[in-house]
């Protein structure tokens, strides 16, 4: 009973004293720091949303940016194959008009397997594509590549001119001077031709171009390489070159096996 009295008399003061919407005013301003507080709230919890929802939005963007990317790289990529496929395979039937005895098989290189003195690589052909030890391998153009050495079903083995165990007869299409082509017989002449058995007397000019002489082997004048330089050997008795290949053996992918020729 006395506490109904105390607030009674207390409600009266402060009413006098504030008006009779005082207890509207308190709970206001109880209130109003609370709905603050749950306003910031609300809107930090909606920029957080909009944050995750955007950066969903953005990555699945992203995503398939990247995508497309990959795929347009690959196309281009296939182009480029193909247009490169496409030169050389006009080249070849300029090659074939010059030679109509020339039977070829096309191949791809699969893997390559070298060092300071081996040069080989293998290709995704063997006997079953009617391929034998002992065929010589050339580019479109009519450049030596290498002859196949070992060979399966489905794969061989080609040796290439840069190897250091490969000897080719050899003649300087401009004089006839005729020798033997190998792979570079030290480490200053990696990467180049070594001719030997040259007569003393030859004259050796830079950029003349060497070829086959034929066999029965390989047919005759395919393009082994051109003379940057020369000189006599340790005898003094004949004459050698350094030849820059034909062959461009960094760029090679597709090579062409000449599987029947005429001798």
């Amino acid at each position: 009973m006395l506490m109904a009295v105390v607030i009674a008399i207390l409600y009266a003061i402060l009413s006098a004293l504030f008006g009779t919407l005082w207890p509207q005013r308190l709970v206001q301003g109880i209130m109003s720091p609370l709905r603050s507080g749950v306003s910031a709230i609300t809107r930090q919890v909606e920029r957080y949303y909009d944050y995750v929802f955007s950066y969903e939005s953005l990555q699945a963007e992203n995503d398939y940016l990247r995508s497309r990317i990959a795929q347009m790289e690959s196309e281009m990529r296939n182009a480029a194959a193909l247009e490169r496929e496409n030169r050389r395979y006009e080249a070849l039937l300029n090659l074939q008009e010059k030679h109509i005895d020339y039977v070829l098989t096309s191949s791809y290189i699969v893997s390559w397997d070298s060092s300071d003195w081996k040069s080989a690589f293998t290709i995704n052909k063997g006997t079953d594509d009617g391929l034998a030890e002992g065929q010589i391998v050339i580019t479109e153009l009519g450049q030596v590549v290498g002859v196949i050495t070992d060979i399966g079903g489905n794969w061989s083995t080609v040796t290439t001119l840069l190897d250091s165990s490969m000897e080719v007869s050899a003649s300087i299409a401009s004089s006839g001077y005729t020798g033997v082509v190998q792979g570079a017989l030290n480490s200053s002449e990696a990467g180049m031709l070594h001719m030997s058995y040259l007569p003393s007397n030859a004259v050796l000019r830079n950029n003349d171009q060497v070829v086959t002489t034929g066999s029965t082997i390989y047919p005759k004048d395919l393009i082994l390489g051109y003379i940057a330089d020369a000189g006599y050997d340790e005898t003094g008795l004949s004459k050698y070159a350094t030849l820059l290949p034909a062959c461009d053996f960094d760029g090679l992918e597709q090579i062409f096996i000449i599987t029947q020729f005429t001798p």
